[in-house]
Parts: structure tokens; C-alpha cells; sequence
């Protein structure tokens, strides 16, 4: 009998289906089924770095159940994810049930690092890798094992170990020298102050007032259109060229009483390519832009696609997809648009960052042409829910579209010359649409702005001049899909951590949505970076962080042995942590008593600090333990604000507040002597956990 092992009991279920052999059992070992202790550091610092694995409670009943079934299997076959974290999945698995077979790692010339190891006796334990779990690809799989890759395990034990000395030893700290439960993250810890400095920015941000200067023409053959002023004396007009309005008006007046006339036309004709088929990044960009997707949204769905056979792969870092793929929308395009619509040869992208895994596929359906549609109303593939459907449709036209025509667009632009006292040119830019090419599948928004057809030359008369003012605007605070883009520009995280990354500030409270989505960070999330950034600047620089990235992943590709980037780093780390212990005073936590009294023993309420942010709690601590939420606190540094009356008691405001899991809710002042909450904003808006979400 052969014994399939995966992670998930979906992509258990989906490959039984899949397999006729009745010698063949499929079961899931539900994640992980080893990790390092929980109650202690569990690395062997004297020891190379060695980790100390153990079975979570919660895995051992499944280990017992795999190593049962492993007793009556003739051949164990490995089938977790091809990413690192299936592959050290696999490695753990290996070694819960019996010694895994793997292959030797080569050894380097590049770098330092990578021993020559004997080749183990060969067991009967075979590892299987696939993009897309199909009947074909399954299949296939099933026919060219290979061995176990311990370069990719190690990169993940590496990462693994890295984060856990951060962890373990940095918080700690924090909880000496801040306040207790707080926690710091390796990588988690350069997104917190991506967000911190960003808000700074927002905050100093000063407004600058500037003019601008548009105008109304009218032309030959009753034709109007209108433009903005664009330069001034042969000199382009920068956006705060104008400052004033007195200025802005002494322009419009010069222009409205001068004579203009074309000075130039043009009309071009301009394409737009499609973009490239999803990777990890852009689909939690766009999931967020169009779908309103967090990145934990956007990859749980994907997951669930994924495992169900669907979708490929969905955490790549890889544009590169297969020769059938390609003709199977090819083909599409061919039998549902005209030949006009299809390129005459394939389309191929290519991802140059060094590490992009190009033997990986992008994420797109595993079958082209099954659309959307098509599923639903067959009922050939059950969606759990609208966003799982939703999410095919945009992979599935991302794929398609990726494959056809570009769009072509008529872009004219007219010149107008007014020639007063100073010389002004005003220009007029429209673009329409000739050819929608990919854009009938690959829907976007689109601004079409129609110029008249004129010629230089032409006499024109001014119909309105108009002076307008406008004021800079401060840099946007980042959300899910410019968060992830900046990490990824910045070579921080990869496929599979980016929302993690996301997910871990939130839950520790450090950084929260506002009611447009974007992250502002809370009290504590600044008091952490602050502490952070002027004591453990390596920790959270840019440049360090992203060049860690890179050593992981020549450990990947057996360039560097993991124990060396791991003793390179902890030394130094750890000496530097030993001795702020001992020069940085403890940052005392804000105090305010105020007028409001314990309902249980009469004495005054005071304002203290958690690491979940500020709280009321009676001044007869510990004699009364009496605390709650302070009224409207939220843990962001956004305004507390109020939505009416309590529709319960009558007498208290709503106000929203955070649980610690990080959703916002709506509930009464008055808590405890009011209990009214719910998930809804007041006023029918847009509802509390749809803005966590």
C-alpha cells in the first residue's frame, strides 16, 4: 500500500478523488506536526543553533494516526507544497514517521557554507511536488519522485530560528522597559515603521496653496473644448507655480483679454499591454484595490481554491506558466472573440528579480477554459462563498486577458498660444478608446476625454477663463496592496509572508484600519518602533532586513550554510540586547486619574496603559480589581468619535472600540452598566467587521 501525505484535509480529499488505485491512501497531517516549544527558547545556542522540535498537543493525535497507517504502508509518499514551508512540512513528517530519503547537498564555490554529506540508505520514502492539484499533474507527480530538498528546509529552519532568537529575546525586553505582553518581530518590525514614518509624514505634513488656470475655447465648426495653462514665457508651469490668487487672477485676465490661436496639434495612436499573470503580491494588491480583500482574505480564499484543484499554486514569486496553459486560452480567446483579439504568437513574462523561482508557475485556473459562469451555472466546481467565486473571476481574466491583444487608444493634444503682456500656452489632452483588445475581459477603468480635431493655426475665441484653488496633499497613509507593494520593492518578506506580516501587527495591536482602510498606528505600536528604532536600529533597517531576505535565500539554493547567517547575527544581537538592558530606563506608562468613580468601591478611576492600549482601572488597585475599556479608545491614532445615543439605556454615546483580536465593534459608553453592542455601525454605514475584514 502507498501512503500519500499532505497538509490540508481539502487537498487530501481533492487528490483521493482523483485516484483510482485502491492501493493508494490519501491523508493530511493538518500542518505542521512539529515546531518549537512554546515555553521556552527551544535553540541550542552552544550547539550550532540546533532546534529543539517537539509534537504540539494539538498534532499528536494526528501523528499517532499517521504513524499507524505509515506501519502498513509498503511506500510513503510526500506531497505537501513545493514552497520552503511544504517542503520543511514534509521534512518534519519524514522525520516523525522513520528517516527521510534525501539527497545530499552539493557543495559551494560561491559562497562559504554548504558540507558534503553521505548519501543516507535509501528508505521508502519518496517526495512529490506539483503546481496545480489536476488528475494529470497528480498523476504525472506520481511518476517522477524526487528526493527531499534539505537546502529548502534548511532555508525555512533558518528563518524559523532567526525569528525566534528576535522573538525571544527583544521581548523580554519590551516587557521590562515598556510594558508586559508586548512582543517584537524581525520582519514584522520594519513594516511597523514603514507605517510609524509614514504617519509622522502625515502629520507634519504642511498644506501648500497653489492656482491653477483652465480655460473654455471655442473653435472652427462650432467646436469647444478645454484646457489648462501648461507653461508660461516658454517655461513649463510646475504644480505649485502659482501661489497666490492674486497672481491666478492677473493670469486669467491676461488671458481672457488676449487673442489665441492652435499652435499645435497632434493625434498619436498609443497601445496598453496586459499585464502579467498573477503573482502572490499582485493578486493581494489587486484583490485589495477591486475586491476590498485584506491580504489574510485574499490568500485563505486562495488557499481554498487551490485545494479544491481550481487555481495553481498561490504563493509565487514566478511569471512563468506552461506551454498548455497558454494555448488552452489561446484558444478561448479564439472561439469567443474575433481573430483581432489574438496576438499571432504567445505572450511570455519573465520576473527578473534575483530568486524568483521561475521553475514555479504564476497563479492562474488550472483549467482556462472553465469561466466563471460556466462553474456556477454547471455547477461543475462548488464555491464556498461569493469570494471565492469572486477571486476566480479575477484570476481567471487576469490569465486570460494576459494572452490577448493590447488595447489601442487615439490620444490628441492641442496647444493654445495666448499672447498678452507674457506668452501662455494652455493644453487640451483627450484619449479615446479604438480597440478594446484584452480590456473586454480585463475590465478597468477607463477616463475617455474627446479633443476636437483642429489644425495649427486655427483663430480661437476664450469662452471662460478660470482660476482654481487647490491645496498639496500629504503622502497617503498605506493600506493592504501599498504596504505589500513597498515590502516587495524593498525585497522584505516573500510569497508566503506577506500577510503574515500584515496579520501579526494587527493582532499585537501595534497598528490598526481606519474607516478607509489604511493602517495608523497606536499608541503602543509607536512607543514599540520609537524604543526599537533608536536602540535595535539594525533591526528595523530597511537595508539590513531586506539583505537577511537575500542570505535565506542562497541557503535555499545551497550557496550558504544556515548556522553561518545565524552565528553572524546573534552574536553582536545579542550583546547589544545585554547591554540595553542595563543603560535604558523603563518608560513609565502614562497616568491619569480622573473624575469618574469605581461603581464597586467608590474611589476614583484612573487611565493606565496595557499593551492593548489605554484602559480604566480603580486607584484601589489590588485591593479592587475594577477596570474596562476607556470609553471610545480604539488603539488607533485616529479621533474618537461618537454615533448617537445608546438606543438601550438612553443615556450613553455608541462609540467604536477594538476587541484584542483587532475587529472593531459599536458599543455603549456606559460599559458595564450598559451591555448594548454590535458588529453594525449606527446609521446603516458600512458595517464594523466589513472595515476589519
Amino acid at each position: 500500500m502507498k501512503l500519500v501525505i499532505v497538509e490540508s484535509p481539502t487537498k487530501a480529499k481533492t487528490i483521493s478523488s482523483f485516484l483510482s488505485d485502491k492501493n493508494i491512501t490519501v491523508l493530511s497531517s493538518f500542518g505542521h506536526v512539529r515546531d518549537l516549544p512554546k515555553s521556552k527558547l527551544g535553540i541550542d545556542v552552544e550547539n550550532n543553533f540546533e532546534p529543539q522540535y517537539v509534537i504540539p498537543t494539538k498534532a499528536r493525535k494526528i501523528v499517532t494516526q499517521l504513524k499507524k497507517a505509515a506501519q502498513k504502508a509498503d511506500t510513503i509518499i510526500l506531497a505537501t507544497d513545493e514552497d520552503r514551508e511544504g517542503e520543511a512540512i514534509a521534512w518534519h513528517i519524514a522525520q516523525v514517521l522513520g528517516s527521510p530519503e534525501k539527497k545530499p547537498k552539493k557543495s559551494t564555490t560561491k559562497k562559504e557554507g554548504a558540507k558534503k554529506e553521505k548519501p543516507p540508505t535509501t528508505l521508502a520514502t519518496k517526495r512529490i511536488v506539483f503546481h496545480e492539484i489536476t488528475k494529470e499533474a497528480i498523476e504525472e507527480a506520481l511518476l517522477h519522485p524526487r528526493f527531499l530538498d534539505m537546502h529548502l528546509v534548511d532555508a525555512q529552519q533558518a528563518r524559523r530560528v532567526l525569528d525566534r532568537l528576535v522573538g525571544y529575546t527583544l521581548s523580554p525586553f519590551l516587557w521590562k522597559k515598556i510594558v508586559k505582553g508586548l512582543s517584537a518581530g524581525r520582519v514584522q518590525s520594519v513594516a511597523l515603521r514603514l507605517i510609524v514614518e509614514r504617519e509622522r509624514q502625515v502629520a507634519a505634513f504642511v498644506p501648500q496653496e497653489y492656482w491653477s488656470v483652465e480655460g473654455i475655447f471655442n473653435g472652427p465648426k462650432k467646436s469647444s473644448f478645454e484646457a489648462s495653462l501648461f507653461s508660461i514665457n516658454g517655461a513649463t508651469l510646475a504644480q505649485d507655480g502659482i501661489t497666490t490668487a492674486t497672481d491666478a487672477e492677473r493670469v486669467a485676465q491676461e488671458i481672457r483679454t488676449a487673442s489665441a490661436h492652435v499652435t499645435s496639434a497632434t493625434t498619436k495612436q498609443t497601445k496598453r499591454s496586459p499585464l502579467a499573470p498573477f503573482i502572490t503580491s499582485t493578486l493581494q494588491q489587486e484583490a485589495f484595490k477591486r475586491l476590498r480583500f485584506s491580504s489574510k482574505q485574499t490568500m485563505r480564499v486562495a488557499q481554498g481554491l487551490y485545494e479544491r484543484g481550481l487555481i495553481t499554486y498561490m504563493r509565487t514569486d514566478s511569471f512563468s506558466v506552461s506551454a498548455q496553459s497558454v494555448n488552452m486560452a489561446r484558444s478561448w480567446v479564439k472561439k469567443n472573440k474575433d481573430a483581432s483579439y489574438l496576438p499571432p504568437s504567445a505572450r511570455v513574462f519573465s520576473k527578473k528579480t534575483k530568486g524568483a523561482q521561475e521553475a514555479h508557475e504564476a497563479i492562474r485556473p488550472t483549467n482556462p477554459l472553465l469561466e466563471p459562469t460556466t462553474l456556477v451555472q454547471k455547477n461543475e466546481a462548488t464555491f464556498n462563498d461569493s469570494r471565492e467565486e469572486k477571486l476566480y473571476d479575477l484570476i481567471w481574466r487576469r490569465f486570460i486577458a494576459s494572452q490577448m491583444q493590447n488595447a489601442i487608444f487615439s490620444s490628441s493634444t492641442l496647444d493654445v498660444v495666448s499672447e498678452a503682456e507674457n506668452t501662455y500656452v494652455l493644453r487640451a489632452s483627450g484619449s479615446m478608446l479604438v480597440f478594446d483588445g484584452f480590456l473586454s475581459i480585463w475590465h478597468s477603468s477607463i477616463t475617455q476625454k474627446e479633443v476636437p480635431v483642429l489644425e495649427k493655426g486655427d483663430a480661437l475665441t476664450v469662452d471662460t477663463i478660470t482660476p482654481s484653488q487647490h491645496f498639496t496633499q500629504p503622502p497617503p497613509r498605506y493600506n493592504d496592496a501599498s504596504l505589500i507593494k513597498i515590502l516587495e520593492e524593498y525585497g522584505i518578506g516573500r510569497p508566503s509572508t506577506y500577510a503574515p506580516i500584515i496579520s501579526v501587527i494587527l493582532d499585537r495591536n501595534y497598528v490598526a484600519r481606519n474607516e478607509q482602510k489604511r493602517f495608523e498606528p497606536t499608541e503602543i505600536g509607536l512607543k514599540v518602533n520609537d524604543l526599537l528604532v533608536e536602540h535595535f536600529p539594525s533591526i528595523v533597517d530597511i537595508g539590513f532586513t531586506a539583505s537577511m531576505e537575500k542570505k535565506l535565500d542562497d541557503v535555499s539554493q545551497g550557496e550558504l550554510e544556515w548556522q553561518k547567517i545565524i552565528s553572524d547575527f546573534y552574536g553582536p544581537f545579542k550583546k547589544t540586547v545585554d547591554e540595553k538592558y542595563e543603560t535604558v530606563e523603563k518608560q513609565k506608562p502614562e497616568e491619569e486619574t480622573t473624575d469618574e468613580k469605581c461603581e464597586k468601591c467608590g474611589k476614583p478611576m484612573m487611565i493606565k496603559f496595557s499593551r492593548y492600549g489605554k484602559f480604566l482601572a480603580c486607584s484601589g488597585f489590588p485591593e479592587c480589581k475594577n477596570a474596562k475599556s476607556l470609553p471610545g479608545a480604539s488603539g488607533g491614532s485616529f479621533q474618537t468619535k461618537t454615533f448617537g445615543p445608546c438606543p438601550t439605556c438612553k443615556q450613553g454615546e455608541i462609540v467604536r472600540r477594538r476587541t484584542k483580536k483587532g475587529r472593531f465593534f459599536y458599543g455603549c459608553s456606559r460599559y458595564p452598566d450598559c451591555d448594548f453592542a454590535t458588529w453594525t455601525q449606527p446609521k446603516d454605514e458600512k458595517s464594523a467587521d466589513a472595515l476589519e475584514e
